[in-house]
Formats: C-alpha cells, sequence, structure tokens
C-alpha cells in the first residue's frame, strides 16, 4: 500500500497550568527534510522527537511544532523594575522631559533589554510522557492522512497504466500491419525508380532492414515493467523511488517503440502512451 507524502497531524493536550499543541505537516522531497519548532525548556528532548519523527515519516518535507498556551493567572514572566527604572531615568537625562511624559517613557524603557525577566522552567519528565503519548498520537493521524491521500493516486496509477497496457495490445495487433507497409513502401520506391534489383539481394537487405524496426523485445519488456508497477504498488511497502524506477525504464521501452515504429497509427498509440506516462511521473513524485 503507497503512502502520499502530503499529510497533516494535531493532538491538543490539556494541562492544569497551560494547553499544548502538537502539529505534524509534511510535503513532497526527495529526501527527509525536518523542521522542528519545539519550546526551549522541552529542547532536551528534540534529538528524541527528531528520531522518532524519522522513524515515522521516513521522507519528505517535515514541519513539526509544539505550541504552548499558559491557561494559569500565574506567569513565569515578570517585569526587571529597577533596570526599568534605570532606563527611565537614562531616557530623562537624554530627552531632559517632565514627569508627566513617565508613560512614554515607559513604554520605551520595556522595549529594552532586560526589561522583563523569565524564570528558566525546568524540564517535568511526568508533563513530558503525557506530551510524547500526543505526539504518537498526531503521528498515527499523519501516517492515516498520507494513506488516505494515496488511495485517490493508486486509482489513478492503476487506471493509466491499464490505459498503456491497453495501447500496447492495439500495438501488438498493428505490428503485422506495419510491416507489410514497410515493405510495400520499399517495393514503391524501388519501382518508382525503374531500375533492376537482384531479388535475393533485395530479401537479404530487406531482411536486415526489418530486424531493425523489431519490437518484439520491446513489447515484452514494455509488458513486464507494466505488471512489475501493478505488482510493486499493491506490496505492503510504500516505495515511491522504485515505482519512479520502474516508470523510467517503462518510458525508456516506450520511446523505443516509437523511434522503430515507422507506421502512422502505431506512432499515435505511442504518443498516447507517453501522455499516460507523463502524469503517472507527475503524481508518483509524492508516493513516499
Amino acid at each position: 500500500m503507497i503512502q502520499s507524502m502530503t499529510g497533516y497531524g494535531k493532538s491538543v493536550l490539556h494541562l492544569p497550568s497551560k494547553k499544548i499543541t502538537i502539529e505534524v505537516k509534511s510535503l513532497n522531497s526527495k529526501n527527509l527534510d525536518l523542521n522542528t519548532r519545539i519550546p526551549s525548556y522541552y529542547r532536551e528532548k528534540e534529538l528524541d522527537v527528531r528520531k522518532k519523527l524519522a522513524s515515522s515519516l521516513v521522507r519528505g518535507k517535515v514541519d513539526f511544532s509544539i505550541y504552548v498556551e499558559m491557561t494559569a493567572d500565574e506567569t513565569s514572566t515578570t517585569v526587571n523594575t529597577g533596570v526599568v527604572r534605570e532606563y527611565m531615568q537614562q531616557l530623562r537625562n537624554v530627552t531632559q522631559v517632565g514627569a508627566s511624559d513617565d508613560v512614554e517613557l515607559l513604554k520605551m524603557a520595556v522595549r529594552m533589554p532586560d526589561a522583563l525577566k523569565t524564570e528558566r522552567e525546568e524540564l517535568d519528565e511526568e508533563e513530558w510522557k503525557h506530551i510524547d503519548i500526543h505526539i504518537n498520537e498526531a503521528l498515527k493521524e499523519i501516517i492515516q492522512y498520507r494513506i488516505d491521500e494515496a488511495k485517490s493516486l493508486e486509482e489513478d496509477f492503476k487506471t493509466r497504466i491499464r490505459n498503456i497496457q491497453s495501447a500496447l495490445e492495439e500495438i501488438k495487433e498493428l505490428d503485422g500491419d506495419r510491416i507489410e507497409h514497410v515493405k510495400e513502401r520499399l517495393q514503391k520506391a524501388l519501382t518508382d525508380l525503374k531500375v533492376e534489383v537482384d531479388e535475393n539481394r533485395f530479401e537479404q537487405e530487406l531482411i536486415y532492414y526489418l530486424e531493425k524496426l523489431d519490437i518484439n523485445e520491446e513489447k515484452v519488456r514494455l509488458a513486464n515493467h507494466l505488471e512489475y508497477f501493478l505488482e510493486q504498488l499493491a506490496s505492503e511497502d510504500s516505495n515511491g523511488k522504485k515505482l519512479g524506477f520502474i516508470v523510467q525504464e517503462i518510458g525508456r521501452e516506450i520511446n523505443t517503440t516509437g523511434s522503430k515504429a515507422n507506421f502512422a497509427p502505431m506512432q499515435k498509440l505511442v504518443i498516447q502512451m507517453k501522455d499516460e506516462l507523463e502524469k503517472i511521473k507527475e503524481q508518483i513524485l509524492n508516493v513516499l
């Protein structure tokens, strides 16, 4: 079962003094591109979080965030009164304003460095256990999102592969007519030249020429690649890179068939197959 690299997961944890929101978003990428936003007091757990994300999500551009909203009346941030007063006094000396302008000076002072001080929170291991559970919940949600997103991709791939298989069957039916068409065209060209030719030599050259146009190997390989693609699509593991390699091989056989076709009805079918394959290539980039 394939997975999309596009996904979203979210989990919210309510604690007595805070609300913690965990979000995971992912988009397609060749490798794992992981960005994390974690409050400083949980930072020592960042490495564990990154390992968990890498193990669960494998590949994609992943954004992970932990947002903390304090819900208690108490706050760990306080005004550094002595520093603010000193700033205000220095501003008075510089601007030479009176006491009536203290409100404006206060606005300026609280923006200065060290005007506010925050007591560093120590990591609460019990609290982190709850957070870790909700990280797992967010990961389950994003993985399910990826699976659901991939279902439509899988159906689209199957439809387009079947369309290519159908065109391949038509090519097989046309192959006999194509050979006869090539023979007739060469014979007509010789007749138009009004020259005498050695029939035996002509037959030898014709056989050599038709061997160059033979597409039996291409038809067999293309049919095998199409079946292999469907097999890998139905496998338990999602492997977008492997599917991408198979698509490249399918494209190679289609291109070779087109270059050897030398027959307009067959070339039309080759164009149809290329069109279907291009649409698969566009979507395969989003498969995990």
